[in-house]
């Protein structure tokens, strides 16, 4: 899938990454649930404070995006923690 082409999962919503599913971005995205669920936040709600899509929260959340570093730090800031916090909780 070379030239900018997506990936799309088993749903077919598309997924521009190849590492689905690494461990790394399950254990982040597990996480910021975590994090979300124990401040009682929504996903709507969380993705409204970080200025992305819901369905990209989700998709996060789930492990199926590689998050950027901007998204992450707009999370965070959401989260009302820092970016190191995050990764600390993901063990990471």
């Amino acid at each position: 899938m070379a030239n900018g082409a997506s990936y799309r999962n088993h749903a077919g919503v598309p997924n521009l990454s190849r590492n689905r599913q690494h461990r790394a971005l399950v254990a982040l995205g597990t996480a910021i649930r975590e994090i979300r669920l124990a401040k009682g936040i929504s996903q709507e709600r969380l993705a409204l404070l970080a200025d992305v899509d819901r369905s990209y929260v989700g998709r996060i959340e789930r492990g199926d995006n590689n998050v950027a570093l901007l998204t992450l730090a707009r999370l965070a800031s959401a989260l009302d923690m820092t970016i190191a916090k995050l990764i600390q909780k993901a063990g990471l």
